[in-house]
């Protein structure tokens, strides 16, 4: 009786053992496969990118505004083409359009394209825009439309 006893406790630690390392190997083959699609879908939707997810700020003495996008090319030394999902972000206001030039080294920022800023009570909707004086002044491009509550 003891005997078969024994096998059982060994035939219950193997077949323990062996599930152990299938759901080892399932979570790690799983892992490494999406891995695996998140870098070929970054490599093919991202062709003749310079820069991937840039993110930048314009620093003044009162303020910090914080700039993000999914994609950037260098036009020059300091001037960058930010372009979708383009989001200028302060603890003031935020703005968000597709396509930016920001220069780096005045710290100012243009855009053309449809842009929506959008503050605590106000919401403006343009053609486009420019931040200029170290992020102190915006100016609001073409048709512009002003919501406030």
């Amino acid at each position: 009786m003891n005997f078969f006893l024994y096998i059982n406790k060994k035939l219950i630690i193997y077949i323990g053992l062996t599930l152990f390392l299938i759901f080892l190997s399932i979570i790690f083959f799983k892992q490494y496969r999406q891995i695996n699609i998140k870098l070929s879908n970054t490599e093919k939707n991202l062709p003749n990118v310079d820069i991937a997810e840039p993110k930048f700020a314009i620093n003044n003495e009162s303020k910090k505004i914080f700039i993000t996008a999914k994609v950037g090319n260098f036009l020059n030394k300091d001037e960058i083409l930010l372009q979708e999902n383009v989001r200028f972000k302060s603890n003031d206001f935020s703005i968000e359009t597709d396509r930016v030039v920001f220069d780096r080294n005045k710290q100012t920022a243009n855009s053309n394209s449809k842009s929506l800023f959008k503050t605590e009570n106000t919401t403006i909707s343009s053609d486009g825009f420019n931040i200029y004086d170290k992020g102190d002044k915006i100016i609001f491009y073409g048709n512009s439309f002003i919501v406030l509550k």
